[in-house]
């Protein structure tokens, strides 16, 4: 069987960290291509690692090479869209990060498209291929919890907005802030494993309160600082968020911060039900409760590169024609999710479905 031949459209910080060090350990594929605008930045990934054979800044030319079976989208969200597109248009199985794209209409189009021209198109919410996501998803697949009713999750950090001014902080550009960063993954792993829950009604109120004056905002780091613009730039999207979601399966309720002051990281997901709960430490391991005998324990386990796991999952798809958990049909509910969240904070009223 021939190796499955890769090209990559944006070589920025999630390419540079988890994809192309996921590559570095897969067999069975050829990176044919990293590209991106800023031909350094490509040049870079050609240069750190052997298997890129080719750095380019013109994506179409990866298009048109009918050698070239998968494309992996890594570019800013604003962009996902239309490379997206023109690579499904082109004949290419794609990996897209998440968010999807900037709303949920523009996510329909993308998997209406994957649909019509029969191709794999998979959604980078890697926390559905980490263990402790997957032991949860297991032990609540088995009935161990009993009926999970509520499910509360905190994804709140102290002075931590990240590019303040840049892309990430331009709502034309990545669509919001801290919910469609860091909120996409922790309320996309909870409907996963409540086991695909469908959303009834729901309620936010967002907020950006914490660099309004950006030139006065104080911090002790930053990611992505080479990519603020505090003199010149926008802040625009949301740096806390709070909502209540109801679902067919569960209620679900959360604060996101992007920056509060209070000098505490608060990464955490409880789920509860009638026999047992968890509490999920975000990218770690779980504690889980027993009602029956009143006692907490917490299993250790080796924790596996969640970004192999999910590209390769990706890969095996695209050979198989197999769609798995990150297909972007099983993403939409979520993508849905972001969107109405958005939605119900602007207009200051709960939403019905």
């Amino acid at each position: 069987m021939k190796d499955v031949v890769i090209a990559v459209v944006g070589c920025g910080r999630i390419a540079q960290n988890a994809h192309f060090p996921a590559f570095a350990k897969m067999s069975g594929i050829r990176v044919k291509y990293a590209c991106d605008l800023i031909e350094e930045k490509a040049l870079k990934m050609m240069e750190k690692y052997d298997f890129v054979e080719n750095a380019i800044t013109d994506y179409n030319i990866a298009l048109a090479d009918k050698e070239v079976d998968v494309v992996y989208v890594l570019t800013p969200n604003y962009a996902h869209y239309t490379v997206a597109m023109d690579a499904l248009g082109a004949g290419k199985h794609v990996f897209c990060e998440k968010p999807i794209t900037v709303n949920y209409e523009l996510s329909c189009e993308m998997a209406k498209k994957a649909e019509e021209v029969g191709k794999m198109l998979n959604i980078g919410v890697c926390n559905r291929y980490h263990k402790s996501v997957e032991k949860l998803a297991e032990l609540n697949a088995k009935g161990e919890f009993g009926k999970i009713y509520h499910v509360y999750c905190s994804f709140r950090q102290p002075r931590s907005i990240p590019g303040l001014g840049g892309a990430f902080t331009t709502k034309a550009q990545s669509g919001g802030g801290v919910l469609i960063d860091w909120g996409v993954h922790f309320l996309d792993l909870i409907l996963y494993i409540l086991g695909g829950a469908k959303l009834k009604t729901l309620t936010a109120d967002a907020y950006c309160e914490m660099a309004k004056d950006m030139k006065s905002y104080k911090y002790k780091g930053m990611w992505a600082e080479d990519t603020a613009d505090i003199e010149n730039g926008t802040n625009d999207v949301d740096d806390f968020i709070t909502g209540h979601i109801r679902t067919d399966k569960a209620s679900i309720s959360f604060n996101g911060a992007w920056a509060q002051n209070l000098d505490r990281n608060e990464m955490y997901i409880d789920f509860l039900g009638d026999k047992k709960g968890a509490r999920l430490d975000y990218c770690s391991l779980f504690d889980l409760y027993d009602g029956a005998t009143l006692e907490t324990s917490r299993e250790q386990y080796d924790i596996p590169d969640m970004y192999q796991k999910e590209d390769e999952a990706f890969i095996n798809s695209v050979v198989t024609g197999v769609k798995d958990r990150n297909n972007i049909e099983n993403i939409l509910e979520s993508a849905k999710l972001l969107d109405y969240l958005y939605k119900s904070a602007d207009i200051k009223k709960e939403i019905e479905f």
